[in-house]
């Protein structure tokens, strides 16, 4: 069994509003939603084995405020009281507040040091581990290709700003309307060839040694698991390697606080989680997953329904 939650999205700031002006946002809140969802994983019996934090831990404006390694601190404190590891993906608002350099020295670097368990670029923030017998988990960085967190100098910015512009030729890279592909916004992200090679073996390796595989992202990676806007830019290409193999069972992902579910054409359970963020205070937004040999069960807390998944 682990934990899932996403878009916790703390600030310490009074209640405000998405992009659009019209969805609330809890912002000081989600700590205390946070507390109640480790106390209640902490009070598992049989004990979950680990937590994925699908991202967006903290929100943007942290950066503004110049409040980023406190908000942070506070957020890794509170599930720094589980006594088993964190998994984290990185989203958009981690790159907001940090550069990817300072984010691998953080505790939101969940990638194991040493081995060879991550691609060759250690700011890549993808690996895999084996939590239990013939079950892997893959963590993979929807914004290694982005134009979030990198020096605006470096090669790898000015190709991500390239693959940008070419699909988004609006002065608001934010901004989908009446873009042709509405999800090539600057707040999305994708994966570059490496990541996607290495990503590749490790199928491979979990194909040979028959296990199921549970991916994680923060960005949805397959469009009926999204809105049509929150999608990895090159969302095709991850698809496409899933499909190669036959071990992948899962691709969990957060980003779109709506959330959402699909089954694909291969029969892989594409879940994006409700966010935490636009959670009212006297409901919740996190998740208990159990694994069988045929299924995962997820239990929901508030606004997460519960959903059984057969493989």
């Amino acid at each position: 069994a682990f934990g899932v939650i996403a878009d916790i999205q703390f600030a310490d700031a009074e209640d405000g509003y998405d992009f659009g002006g019209c969805r609330r946002r809890y912002y000081r809140h989600s700590l205390r939603l946070l507390r109640e969802a480790v106390r209640e994983w902490a009070g598992e019996s049989p004990p979950i084995g680990f937590v994925l934090q699908l991202g967006d831990s903290i929100d943007g404006q942290n950066a503004r405020r110049g409040e980023a390694e406190s908000a942070l601190q506070q957020v890794l404190e509170v599930l720094g009281q589980l006594s088993v590891p964190v998994h984290h993906a990185w989203g958009n608002h981690e790159l907001y507040n940090f550069s990817r350099a300072r984010l691998v020295q953080t505790g939101l670097y969940s990638r194991p040091a040493g081995g060879s368990d991550g691609p060759p670029d250690r700011e890549c923030h993808a690996y895999h581990c084996s939590p239990a017998p013939r079950l892997r988990l893959v963590v993979l960085d929807s914004y290694d290709t982005s134009t979030l967190g990198r020096d605006p100098g470096s090669p790898r910015y000015q190709e991500s700003l390239r693959v940008l512009r070419e699909k988004n030729p609006k002065d608001d890279l934010n901004s989908p309307e009446g873009l042709k592909e509405p999800h090539f916004v600057a707040f999305n992200g994708g994966f570059s060839q490496a990541q996607l090679d290495w990503f590749d073996e490790v199928l491979k390796f979990s194909d040979e040694n028959q296990e199921k595989v549970i991916v994680m992202a923060h960005v949805p990676i397959h469009p009926c698991a999204s809105n049509g806007v929150c999608l990895a830019w090159n969302y095709e290409a991850a698809l496409s390697v899933i499909h190669t193999h036959r071990c992948v069972v899962c691709v969990l992902a957060g980003h779109l606080h709506d959330g959402a579910y699909c089954q694909d054409s291969h029969g892989v359970h594409h879940l994006t989680l409700e966010g935490l963020i636009e959670t009212p205070p006297d409901s919740n937004a996190f998740g208990t997953v159990y694994v069988y040999e045929d299924k995962m069960v997820l239990k929901g807390k508030g606004r997460i329904p519960d959903r059984v998944m057969h493989f």
